[in-house]
């Protein structure tokens, strides 16, 4: 096939030829047009950014970090899952999740950034221990009503840790079973019985007097909250840019 017609003193497109180099400058003009859009990407970052957030830690911690972010981003649109669900990061397309779990992290084919750790605590509101009295030891804890975090299971366990680091495990039956701290950490307000809960989430409850922590010289593991997300070789910057944010401002957070 002829692209070019020559002759000993001059040279013509064909009409083919014609054809094809309207085609490769088509292309070119692309591949300029994409490599721009990488370019201006990389300065700015901009475009569409998918996370999942857990409720409790959405309201306490993060949603601030968020707003802060969207008003330093103004090009970029945030699409957020205020969820306890375990997201499928990759099935459901999602560029972070956020997650609070207990040591160790779990293997998978997500990349982790640990963002930092937050204390547990077991606490009951003054009302339920006027009737019931202040328990001193964990043992003790078998006399009082209690409620956890769901979702339901057949065995509710506290895994309590002493001052000299050892390991106290204790079944209860709890009367009331929710995904939400909100509603669990109001429940222990109201009397209903001694709640474990992130101390992030009970701050002004305990500063206020709302609740009492209980045995304090016996604390509960402590929950590792990190991001996940899918890879590490390429992230859009808008996507890198909220992580490090998310990562900095963390540093600053008391590890409660």
């Amino acid at each position: 096939m002829r692209l070019i017609q020559r002759s000993s003193r001059s040279f013509c497109v064909t009409e083919i030829g014609q054809t094809y180099y309207s085609h490769c400058k088509a292309m070119l003009a692309e591949a300029s047009a994409a490599q721009e859009a990488i370019d201006q990407d990389k300065a700015e970052p901009q475009g569409v950014v998918r996370l999942s957030c857990p409720i409790a830690m959405l309201h306490a911690q993060v949603g601030p970090i968020l707003a802060e972010y969207m008003v330093s981003h103004p090009r970029v649109t945030l699409q957020l899952e205020a969820s306890n669900r375990r997201v499928d990061v990759i099935a459901e397309g999602f560029d972070l999740a956020i997650r609070v779990r207990p040591p160790p992290l779990e293997d998978s084919e997500l990349v982790v950034k640990v963002l930092g750790t937050r204390c547990w605590c077991l606490a009951a509101s003054p009302a339920l221990l006027e009737k019931l009295g202040t328990p001193t030891q964990p043992a003790d804890l078998a006399n009082y009503p209690s409620l956890d975090l769901g979702p339901a299971r057949e065995e509710y366990l506290w895994q309590l840790v002493g001052e000299q680091g050892e390991l106290l495990t204790m079944r209860h039956t709890p009367r009331m079973i929710s995904d939400d701290m909100t509603a669990l950490c109001q429940a222990a307000i109201a009397g209903a019985g001694v709640v474990t809960l992130p101390v992030m989430m009970m701050e002004e409850e305990l500063k206020d007097g709302r609740l009492v922590q209980l045995i304090p010289y016996w604390t509960l593991k402590h929950g590792i909250v990190h991001l996940v997300f899918p890879s590490r070789r390429w992230i859009r910057p808008a996507v890198r840019s909220l992580i490090d944010m998310l990562d900095e401002k963390f540093k600053s957070l008391p590890n409660n």
